[in-house]
């Protein structure tokens, strides 16, 4: 599986999952070959279009219409098979069940999220979130542990890129969690 390097996403002032992080959540995924994945505020479609190229079926909802617009030319320039879904989540997504899902944004919306994959993730399937933020952090540990996910992992991540001249260039930490259902 190629992994995909952040310039060759089609970016706009949407934000992205970066290669690292994206990396990680990818590889703590585990998806395989004609698994259903859900990427909820699926952002530049940087981690669905990924997981398409790992070859999983796709459904990702984003709000904002920039962000759909940036996902389909993204969908089109690797020519990968996306279910796109404009709305916010839960409330706009099908009641269907999902192998593998992914929290890129949650739109203050986790706990009614949350109950939407109590319904719609498979039993053994794996949730993994991404978080800038100690407090989603917090309350999102707490929610898999109240619902009683299994082999919960947190990690925060932080990179650090060197350009050309030497200089470097911090991202923010990210805190990235995976639990199994």
């Amino acid at each position: 599986m190629k992994l995909l390097r952040d310039n060759e996403f089609a970016r706009g002032n949407v934000p992205m999952t970066k290669f690292v992080t994206r990396t990680l959540v990818i590889g703590l995924l585990e998806i395989k070959e004609g698994e259903l994945f859900l990427d909820i505020g699926a952002g530049t479609g940087s981690v669905s279009v990924q997981a398409a190229l790992s070859g999983a079926r796709v459904i990702s909802i984003e709000r904002e219409k920039d962000g759909i617009s940036l996902i389909r030319e993204n969908q089109d320039r690797f020519q990968v098979s996306l279910d796109l879904v404009q709305g916010e989540a839960p409330f706009n997504l099908p009641e269907r069940v999902v192998d593998k899902c992914f929290i890129g944004g949650s739109g203050g919306k986790l706990e009614d999220i949350m109950d939407y994959l109590d319904r719609n993730l498979r039993e053994d399937g794996i949730l993994c979130a991404a978080f800038i933020t100690l407090g989603n952090l917090n309350r999102f540990l707490q929610l898999l542990k109240l619902r009683r996910y299994r082999s919960v992992e947190a990690r925060m991540v932080q990179a650090t890129d060197i350009n050309e001249a030497g200089i470097l260039k911090g991202q923010n930490p990210v805190f990235i969690v995976r639990g199994v259902k």
